[in-house]
């Protein structure tokens, strides 16, 4: 595998890893414990809620199928249109729809939908109990 190939996949890794995150108001208790202190605090407040049962990326697979199953009937519709003016609506629809469940599934899989409900209300709370201040997701 070349150096190219592994830094992409290196670099989409960490994009599909990354998730929303508490934002914490900068009230006192923040600057008195510092930045690296609330991210350690974070991190537990997360596992309790995982542990507790609460998921932060459920329903992510039904998330993905369904993008691949839009992006493929998007490039379809797209593809026969294309397709018509040449006289080939039939390949330029099947052409299409590769495309699009191609992209759909790319979509899918790298896009960072929010945790459930219930997972953020969990993490919010036991970042309240610890005196931070959380203000939303991001």
């Amino acid at each position: 595998m070349n150096k190219t190939a592994i830094v992409l996949l290196t670099l989409l890794g960490l994009v599909a890893c990354s998730g929303p995150r508490p934002i914490l108001y900068p009230n006192a208790h923040l600057e008195a414990v510092g930045s690296d202190t609330a991210q350690r605090d974070i991190a537990e407040c997360r596992h309790m809620a995982e542990a507790a049962g609460a998921t932060p990326e459920r329903g992510k697979g039904a998330k993905i199928a369904g993008s691949t199953v839009t992006g493929a009937g998007i490039g379809a519709a797209g593809g026969a249109v294309g397709g018509a003016v040449v006289g080939a609506a039939g390949s330029g629809s099947a052409i299409g729809a590769a495309s699009g469940a191609t992209m759909g599934l790319l979509r899918g899989l790298f896009s960072s939908p929010k945790p459930s409900q219930a997972y953020m209300h969990f993490v919010d709370r036991c970042l309240k109990e610890r005196g931070y201040e959380p203000m939303g997701w991001e």
